[in-house]
């Protein structure tokens, strides 16, 4: 699951390699966390959405609770409700230069970052919509995981190809849904002792649908 990822380029840079027009953008970080501003390309504009789909809870007394962000959509789950509206009508390519998951014991995972070889980001495959509370908002397409990482999770973003780019955001349900394939490209492993963030353990299981 991916609850973390990086970016290392400005939206000059991105509108240039996915072919899009760059869109006004303020300051963002290299790192993007649930909840926060991250780059994504719709309808052809590099610009900026939240983090996350907001789900909706009520506490036990049916007052309403801060809205969870579900950060991920796995693909055997595009046609259920949360997601179909946006798998049909709302693809959208996330540029990512790496994406990092928790390694180790509880308590004490560090971080292990993955990505493609070069420097260049890569798109990911991503679904969005316009919310209430958050405004615009997108979500990352998962699959299983591809075997350099399997020990460290079962789930990977799905990686597209430069030429399935327009497919993916274009493309009828079945083409889109065909794209939905674990690399079997080279991955770049980066095993760190930067400690996982406090709790990101459990958000990994949380912030999923």
């Amino acid at each position: 699951m991916c609850n973390l990822y990086r970016l290392h380029a400005g939206t000059a840079a991105i509108a240039q390699l996915f072919d899009a027009i760059a869109g006004p953008v303020g300051n963002l970080a290299d790192d993007v966390y649930p909840g926060y501003p991250g780059l994504v390309v719709a309808d052809g504009t590099v610009r900026t959405m939240t983090w996350g789909f907001p789900l909706l809870r009520k506490g036990r007394q049916g007052q309403p609770l801060k809205p969870k962000p579900v950060t991920n959509a796995r693909e055997d789950k595009l046609d259920g409700a949360f997601w179909q509206a946006s798998f049909a009508a709302r693809r959208c390519l996330i540029p990512v230069s790496a994406w990092a998951e928790p390694e180790g014991n509880t308590g004490q995972m560090t971080r292990t970052w993955y990505g493609l070889p070069g420097d260049a980001p890569f798109a990911v495959a991503g679904l969005w919509r316009s919310t209430d509370v958050w405004g615009d908002v997108y979500a990352m397409v998962m699959v299983n995981a591809a075997a350099p990482m399997a020990d460290v999770h079962d789930r990977m973003p799905v990686i597209l190809r430069a030429a399935d780019r327009a497919a993916w955001l274009h493309a009828d349900r079945d083409t889109a849904f065909g794209l939905c394939r674990t690399w079997d490209g080279d991955l770049v492993i980066d095993r760190t002792r930067d400690r996982w963030a406090s709790g990101g353990e459990t958000a990994q299981a949380r912030l999923f649908d």
